[in-house]
């Protein structure tokens, strides 16, 4: 299959560009400063730009010295307007958005100065970007889109919601004990880049991209997704659910949260990839300090972590306690008997192990000896546990709670907690290998 054709690279250029060109006479020639982009406008400049751009690398432009800065101005405009139409879909969404605390004026203010300061970024590089176009000997096109062409989202009416399909009881318990679950596991995890106080710059620059990247915020961008996307596939809201508003209110703080990560990701990618210093010499240093003129480095870095990443966090931590509750009301539980650890009892080593156990699925689990409860995931409360066990000289105790933890809880009390007669560590199975 031959796959060239008889046109010339120049000519192609001017297809490629058209569209594309169009759409930045648009915004360049658009008086309005109190006009907000719609994703319209976005999802337009995200397409086109896009096209060139890959048209552009497919012929080499990234490594000729004439057209790299063209090819590296359709990059700026593709990401910068990816970041601006999630941050424009939070602003749009956020009315339907339930959350147990409503107080969010702070951030709604901060989200629409956002994607003010973004939208200017944008239209601060349109003249720079026809300049190039010109000396390029690239058509500007005579006529830009009409304003009409680019209406919002919104109209005068939502359709009714007028399904309600459901899955069997059992069947939503499971699979809301598995995403509650696996979305406490990311809160845990991204607990790593809680800041209550914004960054100043140098502080953010001693974090990006060496702790804080566009590799680690897209991980954590697909394991939300991949959470939303097993919610929306297997868990179904029905306006008859007493179990609806807690639903609607869970699935709040993964959508938000998404396209936060959306935002923040698209902005450290231009970062990383297109300001950032690395070492550039001659032509790249050249195009990438001319780019630094256009869109300011400090600007993005400020938004993508003290907005992004910051609420981000925010509305993953503030989503912990109504995820718990989801999944202390979902999950199977259980109450099993198993003998304390040989010879030593529940010292440092055994107690951490219960409590990680514990822990990893997230759900309630309680430690019974004789009429005392302990909490089986704090440490602390094994051990004050294990000084009775001690003095009354127990021997069996139990745990009530989340099934999950407690069939792992069997498999290490089988193997007397981890460890031999001299309380020294042994190898867990395999069924527990997410303790090492």
């Amino acid at each position: 299959m031959n796959f060239t054709c008889d046109i010339s690279f120049k000519e192609k250029a001017n297809i490629f560009s058209f569209e594309y060109l169009k759409c930045i006479l648009f915004v360049f020639e658009l008086d309005d400063d109190e006009y907000l982009f719609t994703k319209k406008i976005y999802s337009k400049l995200i397409s086109t730009s896009h096209i060139l751009e890959d048209f552009l690398d497919f012929h080499g432009a990234k490594k000729n010295k004439e057209w790299v800065f063209y090819r590296e101005l359709s990059a700026t405009i593709r990401h910068l307007s990816m970041a601006c139409y999630s941050q424009r879909h939070i602003l749009n969404r956020f009315k339907f958005y339930s959350f147990e605390d409503n107080n969010h004026e702070t951030f709604k203010l901060e989200a629409f100065d956002t994607l003010k300061i973004l939208q200017e970024s944008i239209k601060f590089a349109t003249p720079v970007i026809l300049e190039e176009a010109h000396r390029l000997n690239i058509n500007i096109p005579v006529t830009r889109y009409d304003i009409s062409y680019f209406p919002g989202i919104s109209s005068v009416q939502q359709l009714d919601h007028n399904i309600d399909d459901f899955n069997s009881k059992d069947q939503q318990k499971e699979n809301l004990t598995r995403i509650a679950s696996e979305f406490l596991e990311i809160v845990k995890e991204f607990d790593q880049f809680e800041f209550y106080e914004r960054y100043d710059l140098k502080k953010i620059k001693e974090l990006v991209p060496d702790q804080i990247n566009e590799v680690i915020v897209r991980r954590y961008e697909m394991l939300i997704h991949n959470i939303q996307s097993s919610f929306d596939s297997y868990v179904v809201n029905t306006k008859s659910s007493s179990e609806n508003l807690k639903l609607e209110q869970l699935r709040s703080h993964f959508s938000i949260v998404l396209h936060m990560l959306q935002v923040t990701g698209s902005l450290l990618h231009f970062y990383e990839r297109h300001l950032y210093d690395i070492g550039f010499k001659d032509v790249y240093k050249t195009v990438s300090e001319s780019l630094s003129d256009v869109i300011d480095p400090d600007v993005l870095l400020d938004r993508a972590v003290n907005f992004g990443l910051f609420y981000a966090w925010k509305f993953l931590s503030s989503g912990k306690a109504l995820a718990a509750r989801i999944l202390n009301e979902n999950m199977e539980t259980a109450v099993i008997d198993v003998g304390i650890p040989k010879d030593r009892g529940f010292h440092s080593r055994p107690s951490l192990l219960v409590a990680k156990i514990v822990q990893h699925y997230g759900g309630e689990v309680k430690m019974l000896v004789n009429n005392d409860i302990f909490d089986a995931a704090s440490v602390l409360d094994i051990q004050w546990a294990g000084g009775k066990i001690k003095k009354e000289d127990v021997e069996i105790v139990q745990f009530k709670g989340d099934l999950r933890a407690l069939k792992d809880l069997k498999i290490l009390a089988a193997v007397n907690y981890g460890e031999d007669h001299m309380g020294k560590g042994i190898p867990l199975p395999k069924e527990l290998s997410y303790l090492s």
